[in-house]
């Protein structure tokens, strides 16, 4: 079966432009003009991906966003003209999986949308492998993607998941940004330090007793970071 799409995009010429394009690709688009809309068909079907426009009417991208990730670890690309450091670190830290800047090439989309759905696809594979680790009073279930702490449950989206998961299955091992990014995102490392600054923060928020004084997770300046010893 086709790989479905959801697209959340108001304006007219650049969601048919983006829906035949991915069409030609063999995906399955539907499309969504708002915010209300959007949650409508989320709610009724099951989609692989959605690309999200930030600046929607009756909704908009952001709490729309964050609606989604309330519900599901869907990959999201969100697709904008607003292009600033600080809506990438807002729709990143929010749960965002990846960040393309209007105008965009069909070429550059179609990609980061099949590397999305790779990225999403190998995950879903590999974790019925796993088994169940644990770490101070961190408890991770990699079968089951669920994360406690002293049994708690915390929501972490699939990019926080996968950071953490990485440091839990190599202990020992000190990781570098661009070995992070390369990981987890499957993609060339461009010197972005601000997508990996971002899920890290937003990791060590929920993981963490004192994310400024984080245990579970040690920065090692001037490289990367590796496993507290706890």
């Amino acid at each position: 079966m086709p790989h479905s799409i959801l697209l959340v995009e108001d304006d007219l010429e650049i969601s048919e432009m983006v829906k035949t394009q991915l069409g030609k690709e063999g995906f399955k688009v539907v499309q969504a003009f708002d915010g209300e809309s959007a949650l409508q068909y989320f709610s009724a079907e099951g989609f692989d991906l959605i690309l999200l426009d930030l600046m929607l009417p009756k909704m908009n991208g952001m709490d729309y966003l964050q609606f989604v990730r309330e519900q599901s670890v869907i990959p999201v690309l969100i697709m904008s003209a607003k292009d600033s450091e600080v809506d990438k670190a807002i729709g990143l830290g929010l749960g965002a999986d990846d960040y393309i800047a209007k105008p965009f090439s069909m070429i550059e989309l179609t990609a980061r949308v099949k590397a999305a759905i790779r990225r999403a696809n190998n995950y879903s594979k590999a974790v019925e492998k796993d088994v169940t680790a644990s770490i101070g009073g961190l408890t991770v279930d990699l079968e089951n993607f669920s994360v406690k702490k002293e049994n708690q449950e915390i929501k972490l989206t699939a990019k926080e998941f996968l950071i953490l998961k990485m440091f839990i299955s190599s202990p020992n091992r000190v990781f570098t940004k661009e070995q992070i990014y390369q990981s987890v995102w499957n993609d060339d490392y461009y010197k972005d330090e601000n997508v990996i600054n971002v899920h890290m923060r937003r990791l060590r928020e929920k993981i963490e007793d004192d994310p400024s004084n984080p245990k579970y997770i040690k920065t090692v300046w001037g490289i990367g970071y590796k496993l507290g010893e706890i």
